[in-house]
């Protein structure tokens, strides 16, 4: 099976990401994958970056860490995938199809309101995921869903506990929604469990893995490294 990384946050772009680009791809190198999504927080989110720049200098700043991931996929042997995760007050969304040279078109996504965002994401060709969906924490309000606007959510988050996990994917069950997975990794080789997609071919690029998840022709995996504490 080919198996790829949905989430996955990279530094100096995600503000709250430990580790560089070339890190994250040589230790999932390392892991087997075929690939990896590099989803680093949006322009909305925890990006590490001067947000009174103009838009088209921040979208440059944030597509950094994906071009480096490009020019480094070769040397290191693994492919590299663009995504983006929008923030909402804790609520959070994958998006996967749209390219740099979308989001710098569109610099009318960040006045809408949420439900007009991802209306006109999933219009646009994208397949856009709900994030970690019953995540609660100290900064978080209150969880918003958004089932007719979305396509499918995070049953498995490999950084949420089994509960919160259960609960997504009762949900998305009862709505019929597409089943997804990712780890939300932050620190690359100091994360012990990871979860995402796999296949049985390998994904050519990001349409062809929109497709597919469309189609429900790829399934969520886990995988579980032992730590120190469980040796």
């Amino acid at each position: 099976m080919y198996r790829y990384e949905t989430h996955l946050h990279t530094y100096p772009v995600s503000r709250c990401a430990k580790n560089t680009v070339r890190e994250n791809l040589e230790f999932y190198k390392s892991l087997g994958y075929d690939g990896i999504f590099i989803t680093n927080h949006f322009l909305d989110g925890n990006i590490n970056c001067d947000k009174s720049r103009p838009y088209a200098e921040q979208i440059e700043f944030y597509c950094s860490d994906y071009e480096e991931g490009v020019r480094l996929s070769e040397e290191i042997g693994i492919k590299v995938f663009f995504g983006v995760e929008m923030s909402y007050g804790g609520t959070d969304h994958l998006v996967y199809g749209l390219d740099k040279a979308w989001y710098l078109a569109h610099p009318e996504i960040m006045e809408m309101k949420r439900s007009e965002l991802l209306t006109y994401l999933m219009e646009s060709g994208a397949l856009v995921i709900q994030a970690h969906p019953f995540r609660q924490a100290n900064y978080i309000d209150h969880i918003r869903l958004f089932p007719d606007r979305i396509h499918g959510m995070e049953v498995i988050n490999a950084n949420r506990d089994e509960r919160t996990n259960r609960m997504a994917a009762v949900y998305t069950e009862a709505y019929d929604l597409l089943p997804f997975a990712g780890t939300d990794n932050h620190r690359a080789h100091q994360q012990t469990k990871f979860a995402g997609m796999e296949s049985e071919t390998p994904v050519r690029d990001e349409a062809d893995f929109v497709a597919r998840v469309m189609a429900r022709e790829m399934q969520v995996f886990t995988l579980r490294l032992e730590s120190e504490s469980d040796a």
